[in-house]
């Protein structure tokens, strides 16, 4: 055995389960990101993987394989950071246990990740929210299902995993009626409900049997949702929209595009931006700043406070003092 096989396998069963207690997706997204590597590095070297040392995987190979991915496998900057993140993961749990192999892995680390340009996330119109909820058919069972999944989605913003991993137990519609899940990083956090929210809500739960432990959102037979089912019941009920509104058709609409068009509601409504990280779930609010710069209003508006060029200054006027007392409230 070399010594790259019990560092890989201490990073997964010491670092990531243990010390970390890394999510399944995250150790999918790991797993994945070094089944590739393996593969590519054992082509390269003329070994079988279990014949793979740390030595192998110098920063020549690594640089090559991010290459490949890029060039070969038609990943963009995204996929590719992710993939150099595991692989810096791995050699910064190697350092302390393969001290011989310092400098290789020092120059591994020093690989740094591909600057990109961020795309303007795309979200739903007040109105497009409407069709899309309404265009789930309530004469079925299926689609009584499919109409509460995607409000309760587009009002709570939530995950494709945080969706499909609610249990009935995790919605309450007494006072203070609000959702909660277990979300990314393993943090959960609590929902608030609007009433036309709890209205469908409440007539969904009637439907399911009494168990507190089934999903919220089952599949015919009782079992729990795919993420590609969700996806594809998603595009399904776009399609439909489109023909109430056309606007709908012109953009690509997917589970976290709900997700967004929660996001822009709120700020949209005047919520602080550190709220809505709260609601999210965000890490920190620099992620939030994201619905910021997709919301033209906001630029509208900072760009009316500016004085256009060749116009006179106006003359300050001191505000009512009844409304400057309720503003600063």
């Amino acid at each position: 055995m070399t010594d790259l096989a019990p560092v890989l396998q201490g990073f997964f069963t010491d670092r990531l389960a243990r010390q970390k207690k890394a999510s399944p997706n995250t150790v999918s997204a790991y797993r994945d990101t070094f089944r590739l590597l393996l593969a590519f590095a054992s082509a390269q070297a003329g070994k079988p993987p279990s014949g793979l040392s740390l030595a192998d995987l110098d920063a020549t190979l690594v640089g090559a394989f991010l290459q490949h991915l890029e060039e070969q496998r038609g990943n963009g900057s995204a996929t590719r950071n992710a993939r150099l993140a595991a692989v810096h993961s791995l050699f910064k749990y190697a350092a302390p246990r393969a001290p011989e192999h310092a400098a290789v892995i020092s120059q591994v680390l020093a690989i740094p990740p591909r600057r990109r340009e961020r795309a303007i996330v795309s979200y739903l119109t007040a109105e497009e929210i409407d069709a899309l909820v309404a265009a789930p058919g309530r004469e079925t069972w299926h689609g009584r299902r499919d109409r509460a999944l995607l409000l309760l989605d587009v009002q709570a913003g939530l995950r494709v995993s945080e969706l499909t991993g609610l249990k009935r137990q995790d919605i309450y519609l007494g006072a203070g009626p609000h959702v909660r899940c277990h979300g990314k990083g393993r943090k959960d956090r609590a929902t608030p409900l609007t009433s036309a929210t709890v209205k469908v809500m409440r007539t969904w739960l009637a439907e399911l049997p009494h168990g507190l432990d089934g999903p919220l959102f089952p599949t015919r037979p009782g079992g729990r949702l795919s993420r590609d089912a969700v996806e594809r019941l998603v595009a399904r009920h776009a399609a439909t929209a489109a023909g109430a509104c056309p606007s709908i058709g012109e953009k690509h609409v997917t589970p976290h595009t709900l997700r967004h068009s929660a996001a822009m509601t709120l700020l949209k409504a005047g919520v602080d931006t550190s709220v809505i990280a709260l609601w999210l779930g965000h890490e920190g609010v620099e992620t939030t700043q994201i619905y910021v710069h997709a919301d033209m209003s906001i630029k509208e508006q900072a760009l009316a406070r500016v004085q256009q060029p060749g116009a006179s200054p106006g003359r300050y006027r001191p505000p009512d003092s009844l409304l400057a007392f309720l503003d600063n409230l």
